[in-house]
């Protein structure tokens, strides 16, 4: 008879406490406060309708998933490069709109450093005013399209940092020596990624 009494109670509990199994335990039955129920030899109460194999003492190790671990967000340093290019003794800049919408896809933009660049052709003076010319060109552009003035910072090289091997003269030379008419974009952000 206390037998009985002792397995009804247990019976009950279970019956009480199985629309609880939820959470971190799915398929273990749970007091009011949340814990698993045992046994008195420690094994785990399982719903009636847990699919859920025999496990002993883990609740949940064989047969049951894990709670999956929460994804943290983390700001990563991220730094990016462009190169605008220009026509022959021109500061006319064109599109800017991959550099804008990179800086936007950030989520913190520490700077923007635009280095001017001019081919060699022509007076060694007048190319590094040239080279700057082209810099504050695209500084004055990347502003117009909402970035932050305070973050552009602007340098120039003149002809000393060519990229081009070209020959010839006249106008194939001047085609040639494009590479070498440009303003470098360095854009150095965070971006935000999950880390587990």
């Amino acid at each position: 008879m206390k037998k009985f009494a002792i397995a009804a109670g247990l019976a009950m509990m279970m019956g009480a406490t199985a629309a609880q199994a939820h959470g971190d335990f799915p398929g273990f039955a749970l007091d009011p406060h949340g814990a698993v129920v045992k046994s008195p030899s420690g094994e785990c109460w399982k719903t009636p309708n847990s699919t859920i194999g025999f496990a002993a003492t883990d609740c949940g190790v064989e047969g049951a998933a894990a709670p999956a671990a929460a994804a943290k967000m983390v700001n990563v340093r991220e730094v990016k490069t462009f190169a605008l290019y220009f026509d022959f003794d021109s500061t006319v800049v064109g599109r800017v709109n991959n550099v804008v919408d990179y800086i936007g896809s950030l989520s913190f933009l520490k700077a923007v450093n635009l280095t001017g660049h001019a081919d060699p052709i022509g007076n060694e003076d007048y190319n590094m005013a040239l080279s700057q010319k082209r810099a504050e060109a695209v500084s004055r552009k990347l502003e117009d399209a909402g970035v932050n003035a305070a973050k552009i910072y602007v340098s120039a090289m003149g002809e000393t940092a060519p990229v081009a091997n070209c020959t010839g003269t006249g106008a194939q030379l001047i085609a040639c020596l494009r590479p070498d008419r440009r303003v470098d974009v360095e854009v150095v952000g965070e971006v935000s990624k999950e880390q587990m």
